[in-house]
């Protein structure tokens, strides 16, 4: 707990925060989103790994899906974890404070991440399409494959927003409240990284399918980061954003 609590003061310094004493709940929560990400990147690992394995083996679709559907649904357990620590850690107040400003999706997400996830996931849903039409079996079950995971990952996505968007607050003061709303900004701006989106397209580039497909995943990938990384640059610091609306947008 001790070197929780020392991460939870670093955080707080890192985001404007300094002068507040870091707390065992707040420990709790950073904790349970620091080791949910740390077991979502092993996981993309260890999808792309299995992917490679499948394809060399020779397996069929139907292990490919299953492989999708493996790292969906483990992806969505993880979520549905730290929703499950918030939810205890609110249960410990004794009382609860309310956000004194409405903390709607500009805010929590900003239009700039708002377009890129909605053209992102657009892209890829006509790329995966696009596959359906190849005279190859091998590119059109990779298409299909590759269809159940966009649905996968697009319905997580929206159900964490929503959550991000509508849950309590789990603070009983005013600097609690400010951390909550960095947490919320932080943890949407993880959710609307396609980082699952784009581990996909293993599936296809591992098959035997038409060379035009390949670039044009790979380039959808490349473009895709290259343009996550400019609005990374170019937003506001979660722990900026959290403050500003805090204050009332003074």
């Amino acid at each position: 707990m001790a070197s929780d609590l020392e991460q939870a003061g670093s955080w707080l310094a890192r985001h404007g925060l300094a002068s507040a004493s870091p707390t065992p709940l707040l420990a709790v929560r950073l904790a349970a989103r620091r080791r949910a990400r740390l077991a979502s990147s092993v996981l993309l690992g260890t999808f792309i790994l299995a992917i490679a394995l499948i394809s060399t083996t020779g397996a069929g679709p139907l292990l490919l899906t299953a492989t999708v559907i493996a790292l969906v649904a483990a992806l969505a357990l993880l979520d549905g974890w730290v929703r499950r620590v918030d939810r205890r850690a609110g249960a410990t107040l004794l009382r609860r404070a309310a956000h004194p400003v409405q903390l709607g999706w500009r805010t929590v997400l900003g239009l700039p991440r708002a377009v890129f996830a909605v053209a992102t996931f657009t892209a890829a849903a006509v790329l995966a399409a696009s596959g359906l039409t190849v005279d190859d079996p091998d590119g059109r079950d990779a298409a299909v494959v590759l269809l159940i995971g966009w649905c996968g990952v697009a319905i997580g996505m929206c159900v964490q927003l929503r959550h991000l968007l509508t849950h309590p607050a789990v603070a009983d003061d005013e600097v609690p409240l400010t951390a909550d709303a960095v947490m919320r900004v932080e943890d949407a701006r993880e959710v609307a990284a396609p980082t699952a989106l784009w581990s996909l397209p293993v599936v296809s580039l591992l098959n035997n399918t038409p060379g035009w497909w390949t670039v044009a995943w790979l380039t959808f990938v490349v473009l895709g980061a290259l343009t996550l990384i400019l609005i990374n640059l170019r937003t506001a610091a979660s722990g900026t954003v959290a403050r500003h609306a805090m204050s009332g947008g003074r």
